[in-house]
């Protein structure tokens, strides 16, 4: 069985691992501009 030491620092790492994603992709998304797939050409 794992140590207490070694739970408490594996639950750590993923809470660290996971803390902020859901904002991150969210600003990640709103930074983007949409582009268009197939501009018309320029004359």
């Amino acid at each position: 069985m794992a140590s207490d030491t070694k739970k408490t620092e594996a639950r750590r790492r993923r809470k660290r691992s996971t803390v902020g994603r859901k904002q991150s992709k969210l600003r990640a998304r709103a930074g983007t501009p949409k582009f268009p797939i197939h501009p018309e050409k320029a004359q």
